[in-house]
């Protein structure tokens, strides 16, 4: 049996009220309902202070760079079919430097929970405007305000028929973990969208404001493989901004290749150190 203490408790290096506390607390509550062990889970980041995450939770981890976090977790997903593989990274992290390859994540769909701590700023660098940082926001950069238009994250993911998308509330630990946990569970790749916010750079997408304007939809509010609704649904932000699941569609995975599937994972293969040893001679 798995319990929340088989991951650990570590010092971090967030900042007191930080919502990446509630995500973290969310992440091991969904791996444990879900029965994985820490031996069985990897998790991927890129930098910047979601890509801390994985130094909090004792498990398999790997750290890339920024806005490579889904290349190295799908590489993953390819060598080891067993394992279960989560990509952790920010809204900058993600949605700015790693744009491209989240859209192509999606249309490859491997078998990847991607956790964005969506914070709508740049904490680790400071305070400036990412993708998702609302009009009229001024930073220490934009002093004028930002003039750029918010990226909407969901809309995109599900007009590219992302398999599962979803957004949750880092001050809703208790949805969000459901939320983290249907993700894990559903083969294919998963966004979760995680409204988060950061009580040093961003002052004005705070706990209270969020608070004042999120709301569960309901998963039966209509089929939730109807693409043209869940797109609908996605465009809604501002006064009113929902939270749940709300996209899903049964693709065939990236691995589920026949090509794939005939090769034994990497993990299972005999080294062959002679080959090793060759190239290190070359170099010698």
């Amino acid at each position: 049996m798995v319990s929340i203490e088989d991951y650990g408790n570590f010092e971090t290096a967030w900042c007191p009220g930080c919502g990446n506390f509630g995500i973290l607390r969310a992440l091991k509550n969904a791996l444990v309902d879900t029965g994985r062990s820490p031996g069985d889970v990897l998790l991927v980041s890129g930098i910047g202070q979601s890509g801390k995450l994985p130094h909090y939770l004792k498990c398999n981890f790997f750290n890339g760079l920024h806005g490579r976090t889904l290349p190295a977790a799908t590489g993953a997903r390819i060598t080891n079919r067993e394992l279960t593989i989560m990509a952790i990274a920010g809204d900058g992290d993600c949605y700015g430097e790693g744009g491209n390859h989240l859209i192509h994540a999606i249309r490859r769909n491997p078998d990847i929970t991607l956790l964005v701590h969506d914070n709508q700023i740049y904490g680790l660098t400071k305070g400036q405007a990412s993708p998702t940082t609302e009009p009229g926001m001024t930073t220490k950069i934009n002093r004028e305000g930002v003039f750029n238009s918010r990226l909407n994250p969901l809309a995109l993911a599900i007009s590219l028929d992302c398999s599962f998308v979803g957004r949750g509330f880092a001050g809703d630990i208790g949805h969000l973990s459901e939320l983290i946990r249907k993700a894990i569970e559903h083969r294919g790749f998963s966004l979760v969208d995680i409204l988060q916010p950061c009580v040093t750079f961003n002052r004005l997408n705070t706990f209270k404001w969020y608070s004042e304007r999120v709301y569960k939809k309901e998963d039966d509010e209509y089929p939730l493989n109807d693409r043209a609704k869940a797109f609908s649904r996605s465009l809604e932000w501002g006064e009113k901004i929902p939270l749940g699941v709300f996209y899903v569609n049964e693709r065939p995975v990236l691995e589920g290749n026949p090509d794939l599937m005939s090769l034994d994972p990497v993990t299972r293969n005999e080294a062959k150190k002679e080959i090793f040893n060759e190239l290190i001679d070359k170099f010698m």
